[in-house]
């Protein structure tokens, strides 16, 4: 009998040459608009920023019925078809320079099948560390991608009616006390974010394949954005400390349009997560360490 794909598929390591784009680092101050200072060419990229600046543009033939890339060249061809921002952690041991050229290797890590509430899970870990200009570590990472089965939230044969969902919120982030910011997302929010970032998964901009195909109540808020929106209230505090190390973990969806509060949960070490009315559990959590 033969192997199922994942166990005939091998890893690899991929290494680039890239800049670290300014254009998409202008792309998301004007989509946060909140006033911090603007970061230009030569500027040293806030935390977590290189999502953005040397984000993967995948060519459209290589594109799956997701919106990702078909899977079983750099990622594992896993059989489950619901993929999802788990989580992660980053180490940052130099400043990377916006406008600078940067040498970037990743390999997937880790492979796990693991139990869950609503059936088995595929955990993929992939580790990255990207490279300054002279050669020095500038960033670790590891980022954690969790695929499970679709779970049917619909009668069969029905689908929702489309909506128009909801108004435009302007600036996405407003204060409501000390550690504490209001987030307001709306459509035009997660498209331009998808945008800024190349990620083409069509959950956060597709009414209806995320509601009828992926089951969702409506489109739903990348996990990147909910952890760049933790990171920037650092700077919204005017928080100087240096950050060497930063931990997420994004534990479950925060839809488009609902309510959200961005807070401190914790001192030390300082934690913030995304929290929402009526439920106690964060939807993402975001531990920083300097």
């Amino acid at each position: 009998m033969s192997r199922d794909p994942v166990s005939r598929w091998e890893p690899h390591t991929v290494t680039t040459r890239e800049t670290v784009d300014p254009g998409p680092v202008a792309a998301l101050s004007a989509l946060f608009d909140d006033g911090t200072p603007p970061v230009g060419p030569g500027d040293p990229l806030p935390p977590l920023w290189h999502w953005l600046a040397l984000a993967r543009w995948p060519r459209s033939s290589t594109l799956g019925p997701d919106g990702h890339p078909a899977r079983g060249t750099f990622l594992p061809p896993v059989g489950l078809p619901r993929r999802m921002f788990a989580g992660g952690e980053v180490a940052f041991h130099a400043p990377l320079a916006v406008g600078s050229t940067v040498r970037r290797e990743s390999a997937v890590a880790s492979v796990a099948e693991k139990p869950g509430r609503s059936g088995p899970l595929v955990v993929v870990s992939v580790a990255t560390k990207v490279y300054d200009e002279s050669g020095r570590l500038a960033i670790e990472e590891r980022q954690d991608l969790v695929y499970r089965g679709r779970e049917p939230v619909l009668p069969p044969g029905t689908s929702p009616e489309p909506t128009a969902g909801p108004d435009p919120s302007g600036a996405p982030l407003t204060r409501a006390g000390a550690w504490s910011w209001d987030l307001a997302t709306d459509p035009a929010l997660l498209m331009r974010f998808s945008a800024a970032t190349s990620n083409p998964h069509r959950i956060h901009y597709d009414w209806p394949y995320a509601t009828r195909v992926e089951g969702y109540p409506g489109l739903v808020v990348h996990g990147p954005l909910m952890t760049l929106a933790l990171a920037e209230v650092l700077r919204l505090e005017g928080h100087d400390g240096r950050v060497e190390r930063m931990r997420h973990r994004n534990r479950r969806p925060l839809f488009c349009g609902r309510a959200a509060r961005l807070r401190r949960i914790e001192d030390s070490p300082l934690t913030l997560g995304v929290l929402t009315p009526g439920s106690p559990e964060p939807c993402a959590v975001l531990t920083v360490e300097g």
